[in-house]
């Protein structure tokens, strides 16, 4: 298995958190709202992991200069309560990459007593959906029936394919550390260059029903718009390296992507 590289940026006394990932895939739904939180609650950065199996690239930022592909775990206490972040540019290649980094996570997650893990990511559908629908699965089903109250549905069964990826594997592994956990999808176009901004605010609509992080969703909604342009090139990098595993699925089928 991979070697995992973790540096502690920063070290806080958490209770109990709760972990969000939001990392690539279809329209980077997941990404695009985990990232959108970290911003606005002004996250403070606690580790950053590194590995050789993540993609031999760099990315080039909107100065014009290169980065390495990361990602990272962002900590932000609300309501007395610790919540944890995972977002990253892109996802381990492999399978096997994947697993060792899912437990990784899931390690971190137990030693600090982590009681609820909620990973975000998209649906991808043939065609725009004017009004992305937010589904939920996952490991627990009372944990899920909490979203069900909330607006989520979980009918999901012959509607999507398999949830994979890190998205997915954090739902399986983290059952048997006794660790409830529900994956968030939202549907969004499955055009590979399509950034899944409406998805991905109904993601964070979900979240602050949940969760009363303070999310901003007028000021969302405002930089819909601006965001669209800033990711636009990130996105097509991203596809280029993304467009392995898309291809493995049918495209008449509605599928998933963590």
């Amino acid at each position: 298995m991979s070697d995992w590289k973790i540096k502690t940026i920063r070290r806080v006394k958490l209770s109990k958190p709760i972990l969000i990932e939001g990392m690539p895939g279809i329209g980077n739904v997941g990404k695009i709202a985990a990232d959108l939180i970290v911003d606005q609650l002004k996250a403070n950065k606690l580790v950053s992991f590194l590995s050789y199996c993540l993609p031999n690239s760099v990315f080039v930022n909107e100065d014009n200069l290169v980065e390495l592909p990361k990602i990272e775990l962002f900590h932000k206490k609300k309501n007395n309560k610790d919540f944890l972040f995972l977002v990253g540019d892109v996802q381990p290649m492999k399978e096997r990459d994947s697993y060792a980094f899912a437990n990784v996570v899931i390690d971190y997650a137990e030693k600090h007593k982590c009681k609820e893990i909620i990973t975000l990511g998209g649906i991808g559908l043939q065609e725009p959906p004017s009004k992305p629908k937010v589904y939920c699965t996952g490991n627990d089903k009372k944990f899920i029936e909490e979203f069900v109250k909330l607006g989520a549905s979980n009918k999901l069964y012959g509607v999507v394919g398999p949830i994979m990826g890190i998205s997915g594997l954090l739902l399986g592994l983290s059952k048997d550390k006794g660790i409830r956990a529900v994956s968030l999808l939202a549907e969004t176009y499955g055009h590979p260059m399509h950034i899944g901004l409406r998805g991905a605010k109904e993601l964070m609509k979900m979240l602050e029903k949940k969760y009363k992080l303070g999310i901003d969703m007028k000021k969302v909604e405002k930089d819909i718009k601006g965001f669209e342009k800033e990711m636009k090139p990130k996105a097509i990098q991203h596809e280029l390296l993304e467009q392995e595993k898309l291809r493995e699925l049918s495209p008449k089928d509605t599928s998933y992507i963590g």
